[in-house]
């Protein structure tokens, strides 16, 4: 491929500011249509960013011949069932996270992706933000040692209106509830650190009873390389109990940093305290989709992958499985 031509399943919020933007942006990329459902949004998306087609049947956005590439955009229920057209289809696919609805149907669309020869990339796009390679970089360079632990804290207070629940705390829709949809990130970049995740136990519940979905969680877990890590998320408390903390601990010192908040890196020795300050990008998909770019062009391989996508999913299911095993009894 030299010029990639971006068809997007699914033009809602997130592709506002966050992705759609930079399909224009990089360079030998270019972002032609956009499908919704509705297709009074999707006209209209399609004007205000300067997108030259639209359509609100995603068959005939996935068949354009003048779309090569797919971005699908849509929440998680529907992500392998638009990513496995695309790949009949033969064109790349770039899937928002979490990969899937489970485990099961992301190994389905790296099986059809194989079986077609056509890249499968997902949107964890932390692995190329200039904060999220810093961490990686000063852990390579042994700047705090040998790695022995992570901990991980992520607080939100409770927003729903339980007459008007969004998708994201609708298990059938999105997975799981606000912890499929954030720690999936966490999950991913941290599997990019230190390797697969060999070990999981476990506490979930649903405290406050505004949603179906998990709202509290204890994990413990290990890697592939002997790392041991454990994570607290509560989505269930009041505003003065938001946190969002990462800290790797190691012999010579940690690394703290945030998931979420854009605040500056530190890194903590015997030496003293050293931050390391990124500016949150305008799009912050950019970095992603530049190098999706140029590995369809034959420059690079992608960081962010069908293969390593679905592996976040395998980690999530594995650590709410107990819970949903009891909803569904």
């Amino acid at each position: 491929m030299d010029q990639i031509k971006w068809g997007i399943i699914g033009c809602g919020d997130v592709t506002e500011v966050k992705s759609g933007p930079a399909f224009q942006k990089v360079a030998q990329s270019e972002l032609v249509a956009v499908m919704r459902r509705d297709a009074a949004k999707a006209s209209d998306y399609a004007k205000r960013h300067a997108v030259p087609n639209w359509y609100a049947n995603a068959d005939l956005l996935i068949n354009d011949p003048g779309v090569n590439a797919i971005y699908v955009a849509t929440p998680p229920d529907t992500h392998a069932f638009y990513a496995k057209k695309a790949i009949k289809a033969g064109k790349p696919v770039y899937i928002e996270k979490p990969m899937g609805l489970t485990y099961a149907e992301c190994v389905e669309v790296n099986e059809l992706a194989a079986k077609n020869k056509v890249p499968v990339f997902v949107a964890y796009y932390r692995r190329k933000l200039p904060g999220f390679i810093k961490v990686k970089e000063l852990i390579e360079t042994g700047a705090i040692g040998g790695v022995r632990m992570v901990t991980l804290q992520l607080f939100k207070h409770a927003q729903e209106d339980s007459t008007n629940l969004p998708w994201r705390v609708d298990p059938a829709v999105a997975g799981g509830g606000h912890f499929y949809d954030l720690a999936s990130h966490q999950f991913d970049y941290l599997m990019y650190l230190f390797g697969s995740i060999i070990e999981v136990n476990s506490v979930v519940a649903n405290q406050a009873k505004r949603y179906q979905a998990e709202d509290i969680l204890a994990t413990s877990f290990e890697f592939e390389n002997g790392v041991i890590g454990n994570g607290t998320w509560c989505f269930n408390s009041s505003k003065v109990n938001d946190c969002d903390t990462v800290e790797i601990i190691g012999t010579k010192g940690r690394i703290e940093f945030s998931t979420f908040d854009f605040i500056p890196v530190k890194l903590v020795t015997e030496s003293g305290i050293e931050e390391f300050d990124f500016q949150k990008p305008e799009h912050v998909q950019f970095n992603l989709i530049e190098q999706i770019v140029t590995d369809l062009r034959g420059e690079e391989k992608c960081v962010s992958t069908g293969e390593t996508g679905s592996e976040t999913n395998k980690v999530l299911e594995e650590i709410v499985r107990k819970y949903y095993t009891k909803q569904n009894e």
